[in-house]
C-alpha cells in the first residue's frame, strides 16, 4: 500500500515549467524572510522515508520504480527555493525526566544502550537534538524533592545529589516491587550516557515547576498551587544560578532556562507548580534573575545567543503574546530574555483553531529578535492500545483528536511560522505510562515494559524522526510554495552540510503525489494514505 518513488527528470527549466500548474505560493507561511541569495544550480541524489497508518516505521523507499498505476491521483505542485532562507533550527527532541531514567534502571544495560542509541544517535537513531529537564521534582518523578534542606536560606546545604543517587525501589506504590538492574541510575546518569552515545548532538532546556515549599505561600499540597513569596525572589534566583553551575561541574551544559514551567497553572495543578503572573515574572527576571544569572557568568546580555537562553513563559501558546508583552516591552527586563518557550494543550482544540499559528505569527512580527521554542506537548496514554492510539480517535481532557493527525499538523505549522525548535515531554515511560504519583499518565516516544523489559517504539517516536533525523542544528527552514490541498501540509529546510529535507504528511484516505520542483530538476514521490514522508535531497 503506498508504494512510493522518487523520479528525477533532468530537464531544460523552461520544458519543466510548462508541466506545471500555476503555483499559489503560500506567503504567509514564509514571514522574516532573508534577502534571497543568488541561484546555484546543483545536482542531488534522493532518499525517501515513510511512516504510515499501513505500518510503515521511517521506512526507507524503494527509489529504483516508478508507479505504473492507471488510476488518477491527486495531485500536489511544490517548488523548493533554498537560497530564500527563514529561521533557523535549534532541535527537535524529547524530555530527560526522572521517571524515565528509573525506567531504564529497569532494563538490562546492553538493553538500555540500545534505546538511548535509538533516541541519540544520528545515524542509528532519531538523533534528538533538542531536548528538556526539570530542575527539583516534576509530576514525572517519584516523590516531590528539592536540592536544599527546609529553611536554609543561605543555600548552605545545595545540592543536586537527589539527580544523582539512583533509586530505591520504594519511592512509590507504583515503582515498589519493581526489580531494578541499575539502582544506580538516575537523572544525570541518564544525561551523561545520553551525550556518549556516538554522534549524540543536543541541547538541554531546564525548566523549574515549584520552590521549595517553605518558599511559598498558598500551597494545596507539597510543592503543588500557591506562588513564590516576594521576600524569596533573590534567594530563588540565586537557586536557579546554582543549578546552572552545579550540572556544569558534572560536565553537562544547560543550554535554555525556563524560571517557571506553565506559570498559569496553579490554581488547580494536582503536582509540583507554582504561580508567577506575567507582571510577577517580568519583575522577577528584570530585578533578580537576571542579574544573579550575569554576576555568576552564565548570562552574557551582549549577546545572548552565546550564554544561556533564558525563555519566557513555558505555557499554552493561546495565551503567549499576554504573557510575555510586560516583559518584552520593559527594556531593562528583555535584556535577559533570549526568546519565548510554549506548549500545545489543549491538544484537542488546536486544529479549530488554526494550531494557534496566527499567534505565533504575531508573537514574531512583533519581536523579531526574540526566539521561538515550542517546549512541551504530550497525550494520555492508552495502555491497551499504545501503538494504534495514535491513529485513531483519541480522548484528553478537553476534547477528541488522533494524536498522529495533531503532531503532524503542529509541529509543521509551528515551524512554518517561525518556531525554531520543537521538544516533546517524556522521552521515555512505562508501557502504563509510569511512574507518575498523581495518576497523569502519558505516553512518549519509547515505552518500557519493566517486568518484561519489552521496548516499544510508539509512532510518536518515528513521527518525531522524521524531523530530528533530517533536519539537523542550525538547519535553515527555506521556501518550499505550492498549492494549497486539504489534508497536505509540508516544510522544508536546508542543512548546514547542503542537504534539503522535506517534510509532507497526508491525511487523506487516499494516495496523492506530489512534485517538488528543484531549479532545473523535478522530483516526483507518492506518498501512501495517513503517512508522513521525508524527502531527503542530498547535495552530490
Amino acid at each position: 500500500m503506498g508504494e512510493t518513488s522518487i523520479q528525477t527528470n533532468l530537464k531544460k527549466s523552461k520544458i519543466v515549467q510548462t508541466k506545471w500548474l500555476p503555483l499559489l505560493a503560500i506567503s504567509a507561511l514564509f514571514i522574516g524572510c532573508k534577502p534571497e541569495a543568488k541561484p546555484e544550480t546543483k545536482k542531488y541524489t534522493t532518499e525517501v522515508y515513510q511512516t504510515s497508518f499501513a505500518g510503515d516505521n521511517l521506512k526507507l523507499l524503494s527509489l529504483d520504480k516508478r508507479t505504473t498505476d492507471t488510476e488518477e491521483l491527486k495531485q500536489v505542485n511544490l517548488e523548493l527555493q533554498p537560497n530564500k532562507t527563514y529561521q533557523k533550527y535549534y532541535g527537535f527532541g524529547a524530555s530527560f525526566t526522572e521517571s524515565s531514567a528509573w525506567n531504564l534502571a529497569t532494563i538490562p544495560v546492553a538493553k538500555r544502550k540500545e534505546v538511548m542509541t535509538k533516541l541519540f544517535s544520528p545515524t542509528e537513531g532519531a538523533g534528538f537534538s533538542l531536548t528538556r529537564t526539570h530542575i527539583n521534582s516534576s509530576d514525572y518523578s517519584n516523590t516531590h524533592y528539592t536540592y536544599v534542606e527546609d529553611g536554609d536560606k543561605d543555600l548552605s546545604t545545595f545540592s543536586i545529589a537527589e539527580d544523582l543517587k539512583g533509586f530505591t525501589g520504594d519511592e512509590n506504590d507504583q515503582v515498589r516491587g519493581v526489580a531494578l538492574v541499575t539502582p544506580g541510575y538516575d537523572l544525570i546518569p541518564m544525561i551523561l550516557e545520553a551525550s556518549n552515545i556516538p554522534g549524540a548532538d543536543f541541547k538541554i532546556i531546564a525548566s523549574a515547576w515549584s520552590p521549595p515549599s517553605w518558599m511559598k505561600t498558598g500551597e494545596t499540597a507539597p510543592m503543588t498551587n500557591g506562588s513564590l513569596l516576594p521576600k524569596y525572589y533573590g534567594l530563588w534566583a540565586n537557586y536557579l544560578s546554582k543549578y546552572i553551575t552545579a550540572y556544569a561541574e558534572k560536565g553537562i551544559a544547560i543550554w535554555g532556562l525556563t524560571p517557571q514551567n506553565e506559570p498559569l497553572h496553579y490554581h488547580d495543578a494536582q503536582w509540583d507548580s507554582n504561580g508567577f503572573e506575567p507582571k510577577q515574572g517580568r519583575d522577577f527576571l528584570r530585578d533578580y534573575l537576571g542579574p544573579q544569572l550575569v554576576k555568576d557568568g552564565h548570562l552574557n546580555i551582549d549577546d545572548l545567543d552565546a550564554s544561556l537562553h533564558v525563555l519566557l513563559y513555558d505555557h499554552n501558546k493561546s495565551n503567549m503574546i499576554d504573557y510575555v508583552t510586560p516583559t518584552y516591552e520593559d527594556p531593562e527586563a528583555s535584556k535577559y530574555a533570549w526568546g519565548t518557550a510554549f506548549h500545545w494543550y489543549a491538544n484537542s482544540e488546536l486544529e479549530e483553531n488554526n494550531y494557534y499559528a496566527g499567534e505565533i505569527t504575531k508573537l514574531k512580527e512583533k519581536w523579531p529578535n526574540k526566539a521561538i521554542i515550542h517546549s512541551e506537548s504530550s497525550i494520555d496514554i492508552d495502555a491497551n492500545d499504545p501503538i494504534g492510539q495514535y491513529w485513531r480517535l483519541s480522548t484528553d481532557y478537553a476534547g477528541k483528536f488522533i494524536p498522529f493527525e495533531t503532531y503532524a499538523y503542529d509541529i509543521i505549522s509551528d515551524l512554518n511560522h517561525g518556531t525554531q525548535g520543537y521538544v516533546e515531554w517524556c522521552s521515555i515511560l512505562s508501557d502504563k505510562g509510569q511512574p507518575n504519583p498523581y495518576n497523569n499518565f502519558n505516553s512518549a516516544p519509547v515505552l518500557i515494559n519493566p517486568e518484561t523489559d519489552e521496548v516499544i517504539y510508539t509512532p510518536l517516536y518515528y513521527l518525531l524522526s522524521h524531523f530530528s533525523k533530517f533536519i539537523r542544528p542550525d538547519a535553515e527552514r527555506i521556501a518550499l510554495d505550492g498549492e494549497q490541498v486539504d489534508g497536505i501540509i509540508y516544510t522544508a529546510a536546508k542543512n548546514t552540510d547542503g542537504s534539503i529535507a522535506v517534510v509532507i504528511f497526508n491525511k487523506n484516505e487516499e494516495d496523492v503525489e506530489v512534485s517538488i520542483n528543484l531549479e532545473t530538476e523535478l522530483y516526483t514521490t507518492k506518498i501512501a494514505p495517513r503517512a508522513m514522508q521525508t524527502i531527503l535531497l542530498n547535495s552530490k
